[in-house]
């Protein structure tokens, strides 16, 4: 049984990203929760230095799903929105100090893994190959993934399970320029930013891009026509869920 965190932004703009995430995790045997009383990660507010209202999401949540942990009920909190899984990996440091969260806070680090980590690391995909037609993807790794969660070969290595091609992104070690708020705040190096990323990518020519953070996926489809999807709406895809829209014209 695991719980899942739906990013606020994520789930606002794009709720098939947290369908697929649901529907492959349910054809592969896994149960979801969603708790009701689990708010914001805390990752804008704490990124704009909003410490206060940062920490009371931040204990909120480490509350709520240390309970569930210590029922039984918990066997994994994934995140689907790389920042925020950086954030709840970032909580065990973040209380530290705290002598009466210390030990929540370290639970709930050790607990959290994102999507496509825990698909590697736990369940044998039931992957369905169409034989007829293949695809060049070009993989994004956000920075809060490589950088942050060091998760990076994971994704590559699942997309490759399907039968497609994985492209290497040029300098795919450099920030598309959404950085959580910093496209908002810092917008002349942001838009410098995502013009090196759209060059990079349109010079490998892939049918579409796959990534794993809603950051990306809206700053990147700002600068291109080549579709941007959610790792997890691909794999799902790949394992017997629907076509995503935005590669319906492919």
């Amino acid at each position: 049984r695991v719980a899942l965190l739906t990013g606020c932004v994520q789930k606002e703009i794009s709720p098939q990203i947290n369908e697929a995430t649901i529907r492959i995790l349910n054809r592969h045997g896994v149960e979801v929760v969603v708790p009701k009383k689990i708010r914001c990660c805390g990752s804008l507010a704490h990124h704009l230095g909003k410490n206060d209202e940062a920490h009371q999401d931040f204990i909120n949540n480490i509350n709520i799903w240390y309970d569930e942990y210590l029922k039984g009920n918990l066997d994994a909190i994934l995140s689907n929105t790389s920042g925020c899984g950086t954030t709840l990996k970032d909580y065990g440091h973040i209380f530290n100090n705290d002598k009466d969260l210390k030990k929540k806070a370290k639970k709930i680090s050790e607990l959290t893994k994102d999507i496509t980590e825990y698909l590697d690391e736990n369940l044998k995909l039931n992957i369905k190959q169409d034989d007829e037609k293949k695809y060049k993807i070009a993989y994004h790794s956000a920075c809060s993934m490589q950088h942050g969660q060091k998760v990076h070969s994971q994704p590559k290595e699942l997309i490759a399970k399907t039968g497609n091609e994985v492209l290497e992104i040029p300098e795919g070690h450099l920030c598309c320029g959404s950085a959580g708020t910093y496209n908002i705040l810092h917008q002349k190096m942001a838009k410098s930013l995502l013009q090196n990323k759209v060059k990079n990518i349109e010079k490998i020519s892939p049918d579409f891009i796959s990534t794993g953070n809603i950051g990306c996926i809206t700053q990147i489809s700002t600068g291109t026509r080549i579709p941007i999807i959610h790792t997890i709406e691909l794999l799902d895809w790949f394992t017997g869920g629907p076509k995503p829209y935005k590669l319906k014209n492919l």
